[in-house]
């Protein structure tokens, strides 16, 4: 089993009295000394990286009370395993309470002829699909599905209520309005799949979706970009809703592989994040086009993560362009490479689920 070295850091602390001053200090001497060096990391190198949205909407605070507050409190909360998904041929949001029944129908069948489901003692499934009322932003995009599988021990009580041992969502937030134009009508474009429980209940799920609508389901890892929007993006909406933290995990490469946790305070990385869109917005002054405060452009993003690597490499003489960003978090959530997402604000939920879209749109066959 291969060994990972682990390596906890954190800003280097002074007194209580200048710690402020002296990191805030720290950080502007790290964001001027990387003002005219070009990031090593750049692009991920393959398409999807290269495919992302160069520009996207600064993240505002959505207004989500229509949300039904139990799917709401489903959504949230969890962590989530991303897949994407192929159009759905012939789905049709009417008909949803037909799926349940034939989706329980397909797992018990299954059940029935030895297909192990990871649920101890589990006797009998009932599938629950329910639409998620208010999670769209554009005419174009399908209303959000929530799937929902529940189970009742083999020695449960008559009275006794069903557990929740599995959930899905599939969903469409901002989706490119193009592409979904130029689908034939009789498909439904709802690119985005998280789940959440056993996996062999999460394969029955997937193949029975296969074989009814004709549709393809593959993993979709968060990109070394797309986590890096996230960084950007959430450290973004600071003022408005108190990240508490900023916490980034990297994988250098060594021998065993190394490690490392870079937490920066909220206000250092909030004050850096304001530095580089305050000098992105002057270079943008007097040219054809004006910088658009409500715009994020991919340069600022990659500027603010080469700072917070300069920052760190003079504290620590390690270079984190070297390697790879795995994990991001914050009090807005939680993103993993290996496509584990968590949301943790509601109001940010719309912002962190259009990115997560359009990297799952990416993955269509053209």
């Amino acid at each position: 089993m291969e060994r990972h070295q682990t390596s906890v850091t954190r800003t280097p602390l002074n007194s209580v009295v200048v710690q402020r001053r002296s990191k805030s200090k720290s950080y502007r001497q790290s964001y001027r000394s990387c003002l005219g060096a070009t990031s090593r990391l750049g692009f991920t190198p393959a398409l999807t990286a290269q495919r992302l949205n160069a520009s996207r909407r600064a993240p505002k605070s959505h207004d989500i009370t229509k949300v039904n507050p139990e799917h709401l409190n489903l959504l949230m909360k969890t962590e989530w395993q991303l897949s994407y998904v192929t159009p759905l041929y012939q789905f049709r949001h009417t008909q949803l309470k037909s799926y349940s029944r034939q989706l329980s129908a397909f797992i018990a069948a299954e059940k029935q002829q030895g297909f192990a489901v990871e649920v101890d003692g589990s006797h009998s499934f009932r599938v629950s699909f329910s639409v998620v009322q208010g999670m769209v932003e554009t005419d174009h995009d399908a209303e959000t599905i929530l799937i929902q599988i529940h189970s009742s021990p083999a020695f449960a009580r008559q009275d006794e209520p069903q557990k929740s041992v599995w959930r899905g969502c599939l969903t469409c937030i901002n989706g490119n309005p193009d592409y979904i134009h130029s689908l034939l009508k009789d498909f439904i474009c709802l690119p985005l799949f998280g789940s959440s429980g056993p996996q062999g209940l999460t394969s029955l799920v997937k193949s029975w979706f296969q074989q009814t609508f004709d549709c393809y389901f593959g993993p979709l890892e968060i990109s070394n970009t797309s986590l890096q929007w996230l960084v950007a993006l959430w450290t973004n909406c600071h003022t408005e809703s108190n990240i508490q933290h900023l916490k980034m995990i990297w994988t250098l490469p060594a021998v065993p592989p190394l490690q490392v946790t870079y937490s920066v305070n909220p206000e250092d990385a909030w004050e850096l994040w304001s530095s580089v869109r305050k000098a992105h917005q002057e270079e943008n002054e007097g040219g054809e086009k004006a910088k658009d405060e409500a715009i994020v452009d991919i340069e600022e993003v990659m500027r603010f993560m080469q700072c917070l690597k300069s920052h760190f490499y003079r504290h620590f003489r390690l270079d984190l362009s070297a390697g790879s960003l795995d994990q991001v978090s914050t009090a807005l959530g939680s993103a993993k490479s290996n496509g584990r997402i968590k949301i943790l604000n509601s109001k940010y939920m719309i912002t962190t689920l259009t990115l997560l879209t359009e990297c799952a749109l990416l993955k269509m066959p053209i």
